[in-house]
C-alpha cells in the first residue's frame, strides 16, 4: 500500500458528542519496523482521523505522539478522536489506536487559528547543504534494514550507518518519498520525519532493539508550497544519552531553506 492509500482514512463515525471512531484499519507488512508498524505512518494515520473535525482554518500547531505499546502488522486497529475543548483560537484533540483491547499509539494535537499580532520574531536559522541528485543510504537487507525504507529516499551528508559504532550522533541530510504522492499534507510531512534511525544507532557495534517512547512536533506557518517529488533538509542531533534513553532534537527545512517544523523525541536503546 502507498502511503496515500494508508493516510486515506475512512470517515470517522460519531460516538458522542466529541468522540468519533473508524474500524478495520489494517497496516501491512512492508510498512513494518520490527515486531510494529512504522512509527511515522501510524502517527500520519492518527493526525489524519483528527484533521477530519477540522471544519475551519485552523492550521497544525502542534503535535505529541507516544508509542504505548506494538501495534501489529496486518491485524485491525481502530483509532477514536476526542475533542478536549474547542476555544476561540484553539482546539485540542487526543487520538488513540487500540488493537486487541491494547493501547497502542496516542496523539494529541493542538490547532490554532492565525491572529493580527504586532510580535514578530522570524525563524532565520538555515543550513549549507547542498541538494542531493539521488539517495545515500543503507539498501534493503533481510532482517536488518526496516521494511518501511524502501517507501524513502534518505540521503545522509553527516553521520553515520546504525550499528558501525561511530563516536557521532548526529544525522544531517536530505528526505523524500520514493515514490511522490499526489500532494504533500502535514500528514505526509509527520510520516516522513519519522524515517530517520534514532540518532544513537550509529554509536551501537552490532544491531539491537530501539524504539522511540515520544516524539513532538512543532509545525511552523505559513507553509510555502511544495511539490511531492521535493527534498526536504534534515538536521538532528543529540542532547543527552544515558540509562538507555537519549533526547534528540531536529530541525526540517524545505526546498526555500525555510524551518516547517521542529522535531524532539525520548529514544529507549536496549544494547
Amino acid at each position: 500500500m502507498t502511503v496515500d492509500e494508508l493516510l486515506d482514512i475512512p470517515t470517522l463515525t460519531q460516538t458522542s458528542e466529541n468522540t468519533w471512531k473508524v474500524e478495520n484499519l489494517v497496516i501491512p507488512k512492508t510498512w513494518g519496523q520490527g515486531r510494529t508498524a512504522f512509527g511515522g505512518i501510524s502517527a500520519g494515520m492518527l493526525y489524519t482521523a483528527v484533521k477530519q473535525q477540522i471544519t475551519d482554518d485552523r492550521v497544525l500547531r502542534s503535535f505529541t505522539t507516544n508509542f504505548v505499546g506494538p501495534l501489529m502488522l496486518d491485524t485491525p486497529f481502530s483509532i477514536e478522536v476526542t475533542l478536549l475543548r474547542m476555544g476561540k483560537n484553539v482546539s485540542q484533540y487526543t487520538a488513540h489506536a487500540m488493537q486487541n483491547d491494547k493501547s497502542c499509539v496516542f496523539s494529541q494535537a493542538c490547532f490554532g487559528i492565525a491572529r493580527e499580532s504586532g510580535i514578530r520574531v522570524e525563524n532565520t536559522e538555515t543550513h549549507q547543504m547542498s541538494t542531493p541528485n539521488k539517495a545515500k543510504f543503507i539498501p534493503q537487507i533481510p532482517k536488518i534494514t526496516p521494511k518501511f525504507l524502501r517507501y524513502f529516499d534518505l540521503a545522509i551528508e553527516d553521520g553515520g550507518i546504525p550499528f558501525t559504532r561511530k563516536k557521532t550522533s548526529i544525522y544531517h541530510g536530505f528526505m523524500r518519498f520514493k515514490q511522490p504522492p499526489a500532494q504533500i499534507t502535514d500528514a505526509h510531512i509527520i510520516t516522513m520525519i519519522d524515517a530517520w534511525p534514532p540518532t544513537l544507532l550509529q554509536m551501537m557495534k552490532l544491531p539491537a532493539p530501539a524504539s522511540t517512547v515520544s516524539w513532538n512536533l512543532e509545525f511552523i506557518h505559513p507553509h510555502k508550497p511544495v511539490s511531492p517529488s521535493d527534498w526536504f533538509a534534515y538536521k538532528a542531533h543529540t542532547r543527552q544519552a544515558a540509562d538507555g534513553y537519549g533526547h534528540t532534537e531536529a530541525t526540517i527545512w524545505d526546498k526555500d531553506n525555510e524551518v516547517i517544523a521542529i522535531s524532539r523525541q525520548t529514544v529507549a536503546v536496549f544494547d
